[in-house]
């Protein structure tokens, strides 16, 4: 019985997929426009420039870029109505932690990469995070016999394109070595995908928890990498609580009420898998920071961010229930798998605020923005980004 219903749940999240890609293949596009890099007030504006690198969660048009009239419904409203009141890009209702981050550095928001017509849009940094994209190469889940449907635009790609970016921004050594030290490096987040998308094409928990150390190996040598180049700061987001996820929580429905955490709602196996992956990276930034001490690597404990959230919801002013989508369509947690947020017959909130998940899987804005604070100025950071400024040139 548990087979056959392990099997039903990832049927239907292979149809959730699969509905998803036809919208993606039928929807046309808008294009990125640079005069969303609005400011506010800053908190403390010491670092230069930003870079960031990672997936969907951090992706600020990148992939909306790449797939053109393919791009789907993240092009269109509703996303992005809460604070540019059009779509940018982003799969979200608005800013990510990357755009608060800049913000609270008084730099205008970070552009994509693929959007850039020369390096003087990159004076004040750049994002190479893309929509779908993984920390593993992926000729590493071909050979794993999996149908590689998504992005090549791995982390590894993300590191070369910074890579063949850098000598344009800097004209010597030392220019290098001034704009390495004076600039904050997102390293994602990154990560999650490589758990996503096994999981849809039906392997099991025991497969994919053997990924982890390699998972955890690709993001510390893309580390490395930008340390070598004279990175001084580094923040290391970790993965989301699975198990809080409106789409995980609708298509891994369980009968067992043991299968719940009973404050929170969450699915206990999926979080445990999350908090696996916090652990190791952990394990190995604090191997990196031995070898490495002149440079500030900080964990960004996303993990603890949200969970703080589900926990205490009304504390930090979401609803008392906040596990269901803000856009999606009828069915358990506001999240129909026949269904994706755009789609004509889809709804939407009235208050995005008071709602963690926007689309089901991708957070809202107030979300991000409890994240920012948490990262900013503790306690999800350690050290907080603002505390890292005394320590630059």
């Amino acid at each position: 019985m548990a087979s056959t219903r392990l099997l039903l749940q990832l049927f239907l999240l292979t149809i959730f997929i699969a509905v998803f890609l036809v919208l993606v293949n039928t929807i046309p596009a808008t294009t990125y426009h640079p005069s969303i890099s609005k400011n506010t007030s800053p908190i403390t504006p010491c670092y230069t420039s930003i870079f960031s690198f990672g997936d969907s969660l951090a992706d600020t048009g990148n992939f909306l870029h790449y797939s053109g009239n393919n791009s789907g419904p993240v092009a269109h409203h509703p996303y992005g109505e809460t604070y540019f009141h059009r779509a940018t890009g982003r799969f979200s209702n608005g800013r990510l932690v990357v755009d608060f981050i800049a913000q609270a550095m008084g730099l205008p928001l970070v552009p994509p990469y693929l959007a850039g017509k020369n390096s003087q849009d990159f004076r004040h940094g750049a994002n190479f995070a893309v929509a779908g994209a993984t920390a593993l190469d992926n000729d590493f889940f071909r050979a794993k016999g999996l149908n590689v449907a998504w992005p090549e635009y791995s982390l590894g790609a993300q590191i070369k394109w910074f890579k063949q970016l850098l000598p344009s921004l800097c004209s010597s050594d030392s220019d290098c070595k001034g704009l390495m030290s004076n600039s904050l490096f997102l390293m994602g987040e990154i990560g999650w995908n490589d758990y996503n998308h096994p999981f849809v094409q039906g392997m099991t928990i025991k497969e994919i928890r053997t990924f982890v150390p390699d998972i955890i190996h690709v993001i510390s040598s893309a580390i490395t990498d930008l340390i070598e180049l004279g990175a001084k700061t580094v923040v290391v987001p970790g993965i989301v609580p699975s198990g809080c996820v409106s789409l995980y929580l609708t298509v891994f429905q369980s009968q067992k009420r043991e299968d719940y955490d009973p404050q929170t709602g969450c699915i206990k196996w999926a979080n445990e898998f999350s908090e696996h992956h916090g652990r190791l990276l952990s394990e190995e930034l604090d191997r990196l920071r031995r070898l490495h001490p002149h440079a500030i690597i900080i964990h960004a404990n996303y993990y603890d961010a949200i969970m703080s959230i589900f926990r205490s919801p009304q504390q930090f002013g979401f609803k008392k229930s906040p596990l269901d989508a803000c856009c999606g369509g009828d069915g358990p947690y506001n999240l129909n798998i026949s269904l994706r947020c755009g789609d004509p017959m889809t709804t939407v909130c009235h208050d995005p605020s008071k709602y963690v998940f926007w689309d089901g899987t991708h957070l809202t804005e107030a979300a991000y923005e409890v994240i920012s604070r948490g990262l900013l100025e503790g306690p999800y950071a350690t050290p907080s980004i603002i505390q890292t400024c005394r320590h630059l040139e």
